[in-house]
C-alpha cells in the first residue's frame, strides 16, 4: 500500500527570510490527514536567505536531525556544542529533558537549506545530547544508515524504534530497501527525480509504503532521498 505526498501539496509559508515547506502540519499550518506518519512528526524544507536564521529557542522531547543540502547552518545550543554545518552533514540532538538553540546561515551571500526532522521519542525527560556525521563522500548507488535504535554500523544512536537511511543515486542508478513484516517506509525525495515502486517522484515529493516486501527506488537523474523504515 502506497500512499503519496506531492510537493506542492505541502504546508507552505513565506517569511521573507525564510521560505519553509512543512510534509506534516507545523505552527500555523494544520491539516488533519497529514498530522506525521508513525513516529514520524515533522519534516522541514526551509530555506534561510543570508544572516538570517532561528533565534534562541527552547525544544523538550523531540528527537531533532537536521540535513544541509546547500549553503551553511550555524549551531549553538545550552549543553555547550556550536558549529557549522556543511552541505552533506547532518546533524542530531535529542532534546529531552530541555535543550535550547539557535540556528542561523552564517553568509553574507548564499542562502541555506536544510531538511528539519522531528521523530517522536520513545522515552521523555532523556539527558539531551548531540552529535554530527559527515556525509558528502559516501558511495553512491547504495542506501547509507544515518540513524537508529541501536547507534549501530556508527549512525546516531536515538530515542526510538526508527531507522534513517540516505540514498545517493546518479541517473540508472537502483537501490532496494527489504521492508520487515509489521514494519512501515517514508521516503521523502530531497533532490532529483526517482520512481518508488512503480511512483514517479520529483524534489519534495514523498511516499509512505505499508504492507509491502521492499522498497525498489531509480533514480532518472542525480537525486537524493531520505528513507525512513519505522514500527
Amino acid at each position: 500500500m502506497k500512499t503519496i505526498r506531492k510537493s506542492n501539496e505541502r504546508g507552505h509559508v513565506n517569511h521573507g527570510w525564510l521560505d519553509s515547506y512543512f510534509t506534516f502540519s507545523f505552527a500555523d499550518y494544520y491539516d488533519p490527514q497529514w498530522l506525521g506518519f508513525r513516529t514520524l512528526r515533522v519534516i522541514n524544507d526551509d530555506l534561510i536567505l543570508p544572516g538570517m536564521g532561528f533565534g534562541t529557542h527552547p525544544h523538550r522531547d523531540m528527537e531533532i536531525i537536521s540535513y544541509v543540502l546547500s549553503g551553511q547552518l550555524q549551531h549553538r545550543d545550552s549543553i555547550g556544542n556550536g558549529r557549522i554545518i556543511k552541505p552533506g552533514e547532518f546533524q542530531y540532538m535529542a532534546a529531552g529533558s530541555g535543550v535550547e538553540h539557535s540556528e542561523f546561515n552564517p553568509s553574507k551571500m548564499e542562502a541555506t537549506r536544510l531538511l528539519q526532522i522531528w521523530i517522536k521519542p520513545d522515552a521523555k525527560g532523556v539527558k539531551p545530547r548531540y552529535a554530527e556525521r559527515n556525509f558528502t563522500k559516501v558511495e553512491t548507488g547504495k542506501l547509507h544508515l544515518v540513524a537508529s535504535k541501536t547507534g549501530r554500523d556508527g549512525s546516531f544512536e536515538i530515542h526510538q524504534d526508527a531507522d534513517l537511511l540516505l540514498g545517493k543515486l546518479d541517473a540508472g542508478q537502483s537501490v532496494k530497501h527489504p521492508l520487515a513484516k509489521d514494519r512501515h517506509a517514508w521516503v521523502h525525495v530531497a533532490e532529483g527525480e526517482v520512481t518508488i515502486n512503480g511512483s514517479k517522484l520529483s524534489g519534495g515529493d514523498a511516499v509512505a509504503v505499508s504492507e509491502e516486501e521492499a522498497l525498489n527506488i531509480t533514480a532518472s537523474k542525480p537525486s537524493q532521498v531520505l528513507l525512513f523504515d519505522l514500527n
